[in-house]
């Protein structure tokens, strides 16, 4: 089977999916979500992303996020790598966690209601999984974004972003009685959806585009323009981790030269790594090496050090 495309640039918008390998748990309990979130935050703050929408279920997870620096696949290397070796240290497991490459359906994000599509498709999930029952409200179930939706702007997630979505529901301000519009309204279309077929369910779950012909024409002249896109993508995540370096050199007023020289374990590298860890999704390798801190073991270990000192 050919591997599937992977188009990137700025503001492009996703439908992500992943399955357990074998369709084995992702999620054991809980406490695995949280981690799942937490990691994802992490993620956002590291790359820019935005979520639109989120689901998580036993044995997958769906997300719909928007990338304004157009890196959705070294975002995603981090991601995914990051939380299978979260998960992996909580259960004394090692291995791969998830099932091969992530699915990534591009959507058209121009507000002629594909995204208002791919939104209500995950957060209907656990509908379409019989997870709740008829009579149980959307809300009560608790690992979607469905329920941040519906909470105040200062208790949800920094990187849910809710304007887009309920732009596309005709809410237009994010206030208690716009909210509980919205409340309303999608729970009368969960039951319009449960009476009938929806055609474009099927086109969320096979295609590799959702949007307008035209969409889909930018689309396919995008990969035939620029098969570049990757590598250059990759190179400006290289650079902003050289910008970051830059910067740190010319507070402590170090040349290339003496950052090289210093001692592995120098307060300063540590902060440096620390910083670039946070902020790009660079390699402890490449950060270890550009560092001069040895080998990349000694690069996390001192960061992770550092943490626990400060707790």
């Amino acid at each position: 089977m050919p591997r599937q495309l992977r188009i990137e640039y700025e503001g492009a918008i996703y439908h992500v999916i992943n399955r357990g390998d074998r369709r084995e748990p992702v999620f054991r309990d809980d406490q695995d979500r949280e981690l799942f979130l937490a990691t994802l935050g992490a993620a956002c703050q590291k790359t820019g992303w935005q979520v639109h929408a989120y689901c998580l279920m036993n044995n997958h997870f769906h997300l719909v996020l928007e990338t304004p620096q157009g890196n959705l696949v070294r975002g995603m290397q981090w991601f995914l790598s990051t939380y299978t070796a979260r998960f992996n240290r909580r259960h004394q497991l090692f291995g791969h966690l998830f099932s091969g490459r992530y699915k990534s359906l591009i959507v058209d994000g121009s507000g002629t209601g594909y995204l208002k599509t791919v939104c209500d498709y995950v957060h209907l999930n656990p509908v379409r999984a019989k997870v709740l029952r008829r009579e149980q409200p959307l809300r009560a179930y608790r690992w979607s974004s469905w329920p941040e939706y519906l909470k105040p702007p200062g208790k949800r997630p920094s990187w849910l972003r809710v304007d887009r979505w309920m732009g596309e529901w005709g809410i237009r301000r994010d206030h208690a009685a716009g909210r509980r519009l919205l409340a309303a309204t999608f729970e009368q279309h969960r039951e319009l959806d449960q009476a009938r077929e929806n055609s474009d369910w099927k086109r969320l779950q096979r295609g590799w585009c959702l949007g307008s012909k035209a969409f889909k024409a930018e689309m396919l002249e995008l990969i035939g323009e620029r098969p570049e896109l990757g590598e250059a993508l990759a190179e400006s995540e290289a650079q902003k981790a050289e910008r970051l370096i830059r910067q740190q050199l010319r507070e402590q007023n170090w040349t290339v030269k003496v950052l090289q020289q210093r001692r592995k374990g120098d307060k300063v590298k540590v902060g440096m790594a620390k910083a670039l860890r946070a902020e790009t999704t660079m390699t402890w390798a490449w950060i270890a090496q550009r560092l001069g801190m040895g080998h990349w073991r000694t690069a996390a270990n001192a960061v992770r050090m550092t943490a626990k000192n400060k707790s």
